[in-house]
């Protein structure tokens, strides 16, 4: 049985022929998610702002404003609330009151049997509560566990590559966060320590694409040292086509059940998986291999000194 090849192998699309149109766009989008994140904001969720969340999920749809005076009016403090996964479902968010744990545990108790006064149908999936001291930690925890694993990623590359392909990936990678920070202030979905998670995972993978085309951009500087840079980069490109295009169907695949079948704890970590994977190949294939050339790169790059190339001639 023959097998079916989604990309053949004669694939020769002209990548580098769109890179000052995927540059305007990468430069658009990246701009406009710094501006909604600066606008907008993000949706901090209980696990970087401190407090109390009491997930309450009712069977028909409710309004918002009326949940909202019902809880203000128990004075248990300013609320903040947000639907998730649909108008039935309610995040409730409320200052963690003074006290000990029996004071949170009354509060809760407090809200429930308001909102069950009022919604017999209510039922209350989660409570937690983060005290501001850790909120504060687990932020500032996050933030640096984003920005080292970039670092790092950049001297990976520097070290095995050369420094313009530190700096194409680092361009890329800068790019694919913003766009899921920027997505996730776009739409006011919960910002929490899965969302972290999430994005450290899509750095992850987009390295590994990177990564894979970065060396067979390498591998083929050394094996044709009289072709023009842009050919060439097309090349290495669409040799590594059909790997990425399989890695990158299967994964949005895996991530689509989950967004549209999963739990509603995971849906925020599915979507943000989800746009990082196709961000992520859209950077590898059209910014990060492209951006090599306006860095410098020719076919001179990986070219072995004359030393070098005697003593390889020697042994051959």
């Amino acid at each position: 049985m023959r097998l079916l090849k989604v990309v053949p192998d004669n694939t020769n699309f002209r990548f580098v022929r769109l890179r000052w149109v995927a540059f305007a766009f990468t430069l658009l989008l990246t701009i406009g998610s710094i501006a909604l994140v600066a606008t907008r904001g993000l949706n901090l969720g209980v696990d970087f702002v401190g407090g109390l969340m009491i997930d309450a999920r009712f069977d028909q749809p409710v309004q918002l404003d009326e949940l909202r005076t019902n809880v203000d009016s128990l004075g248990v403090g300013t609320s903040a609330l947000q639907n998730f996964g649909g108008l039935q479902n309610v995040l409730i968010r409320l200052p963690l009151p003074p006290g000990d744990e029996v004071a949170v545990q009354r509060t809760v108790q407090r809200v429930q049997t308001a909102l069950r006064a009022n919604h017999p149908d209510v039922s209350f999936a989660r409570v937690e509560t983060v005290s501001g001291k850790v909120s504060d930690e687990l932020l500032r925890d996050g933030a640096w566990a984003i920005v080292l694993s970039m670092a790092a990623i950049v001297l990976f590359t520097w070290a095995r590559f050369e420094w313009h392909f530190g700096v194409s990936t680092i361009v890329a990678l800068i790019h694919d966060v913003t766009v899921t920070l920027g997505f996730f202030a776009l739409t006011q979905l919960e910002f929490d320590l899965n969302i972290v998670a999430a994005v450290l995972t899509i750095i992850g993978y987009s390295l590994n694409d990177k990564v894979v085309i970065d060396d067979r951009i390498r591998e083929n500087l050394r094996k044709y040292r009289q072709m023009d840079i842009g050919p060439l980069i097309d090349l290495s490109v669409n040799e590594t086509l059909s790997r990425t295009y399989a890695t990158t169907t299967s994964l949005s695949l895996a991530l689509a059940s989950l967004l549209f079948f999963g739990p509603d704890v995971i849906f925020g970590f599915a979507a943000a998986m989800l746009l990082g994977i196709v961000i992520g190949t859209y950077s590898s294939v059209f910014v990060s291999s492209s951006l090599l050339i306006s860095l410098g790169v020719s076919s001179k790059t990986f070219a072995p000194d004359d030393a070098t190339a005697k003593a390889e001639k020697k042994g051959a």
